[in-house]
C-alpha cells in the first residue's frame, strides 16, 4: 500500500522542478531565436507564436518567460554586458584599460558565432525606431551602470556608491553604448574586431 500511495504521489507532484539554470538557458536561447527574427523580418512582422515555434517551444512557455515579444532581446543583449563585466574584472593593474580592452575584449562571452553578433547589432539598430526595444535596452544599460561601480570598487578604496565612482561607471557605460550604437551603422567584415577597437576607443577618451 505505501509503495502504490508513494507512486501516486509522485505521480502527482509531475515533473521536477526546473532549474535556475536550466531556466536561464532557455531564455537565452528563445532570445536567440527571437533576435534572429526581427534581425530578419522585423518586430511588427515577428509573432510570438513564431518565436516560440522558432525556439522550440510552447507559447505558454515564452509568455512565462518574457512579458512581451520585445523583452525577448534582454538575454542576449545582457551578453554583451556580461563580456564587457569580464573583461573589466580581469583588467591587470598595471595595464591602461583601452590597452587591456584591445587586447582581450570580445563583445560576446561563449559564441564564435559573427552571425550571432550581427544579429544581435542589427537589433540595437532597431532600437532607435522601436520604442519597445528601446525601452529595454536602456534599462538593461541602467542595470549595467550599476555592475561596473561594483567591478570599479573592486579595484579602488571607493564604495561602489560614491560620487566619483559612480561618475566613472557612468562614463565607461556612455562609452560603451556610443561604440555599439556607432557599430551598427558601420559597413565592416569583422564586426567582433570593430567593436572592440571602438570600444577602446572611447575609454580612452573619457578614462
Amino acid at each position: 500500500m505505501d509503495e502504490v500511495e508513494s507512486g501516486s504521489e509522485a505521480g502527482r507532484r509531475g515533473r521536477p522542478p526546473v532549474s535556475d539554470e536550466q531556466r536561464q538557458r532557455q531564455r537565452l536561447e528563445i532570445s536567440r531565436h527571437a533576435v534572429r527574427l526581427f534581425a530578419d523580418q522585423g518586430v511588427s512582422a515577428t509573432s510570438g507564436e513564431q518565436i516560440a515555434r522558432a525556439a522550440g517551444v510552447s507559447e505558454r512557455t515564452l509568455w512565462r518567460h518574457f512579458a512581451t515579444k520585445e523583452s525577448c532581446v534582454e538575454p542576449l543583449l545582457a551578453k554583451m554586458v556580461d563580456a564587457f563585466q569580464a573583461v573589466l574584472r580581469a583588467w591587470p593593474a598595471e595595464l591602461d584599460l583601452a590597452e587591456h580592452l584591445r587586447a582581450a575584449y570580445t563583445p560576446l562571452l561563449d559564441s564564435s558565432s559573427g552571425a550571432e553578433l550581427k544579429a544581435l547589432l542589427a537589433v540595437v539598430r532597431m532600437t532607435h525606431d522601436e520604442q519597445a526595444l528601446r525601452a529595454a535596452y536602456l534599462m538593461l544599460q541602467e542595470r549595467s551602470e550599476l555592475t561596473f561601480a561594483e567591478v570599479l570598487a573592486e579595484r579602488t578604496s571607493l564604495p561602489a556608491d560614491s560620487f566619483e565612482l559612480r561618475v566613472r561607471a557612468a562614463a565607461i557605460n556612455a562609452a560603451l553604448k556610443v561604440a555599439t550604437d556607432h557599430l551598427v551603422h558601420a559597413d565592416t567584415a569583422d564586426a567582433s574586431v570593430e567593436h572592440r577597437n571602438l570600444v577602446a576607443d572611447a575609454i580612452s577618451l573619457v578614462t
